[in-house]
């Protein structure tokens, strides 16, 4: 019976110790924020830089809010994160991508957007955050 417990607690540990090393990544203060400036406060971002060597690909119109294709190429040397930002979403943080050893900064993904907004990207590098936007007109509100 202790060779089984035994067996099983390791069997638990090996298994929960990737999914607490996820969780310890897991900003969950930055992603329940109903504010902007609440989200970016707690991803510790106190200034940011205006940059062009952000790229945004999103289309100019959205016809659902429900789904709103995002394309994001950071250009910025050493870039650490890619967070993508509403404002006007329930909550704005919409995501965080982390990049380490040289791993290539570009983002593919789709996203909801309650109504017509800027969508914000902060790219970080170092001790640096740099900042682009790009306005998309909902035409259909896409969180309900």
């Amino acid at each position: 019976m202790r060779r089984r417990d035994f067996l099983l607690s390791l069997f638990s540990s090996i298994i929960l110790a990737p999914i607490n090393a996820l969780a310890a990544l897991w900003n969950k203060p930055a992603f329940e924020a109903t504010q902007l400036a609440d989200a970016t406060k707690h991803l510790t971002i106190d200034a940011e830089i205006i940059s062009l060597d952000i790229k945004i690909i999103a289309p100019e119109r959205a016809e659902s809010g429900a789904v709103v294709p995002v394309e994001v190429i950071s250009n910025i040397a050493n870039t650490e994160a890619i967070a993508i930002l509403v404002e006007k979403n329930p909550t704005p943080l919409i995501a965080n991508f982390m990049f380490s050893n040289g791993a290539e900064p570009y983002v593919v993904t789709r996203i909801k957007m309650a109504e017509t907004s800027e969508i914000k990207v902060i790219v970080k590098a170092g001790n640096q955050y740099f900042t682009q936007v790009k306005s998309v007109v909902v035409l259909e509100n896409g969180c309900g």
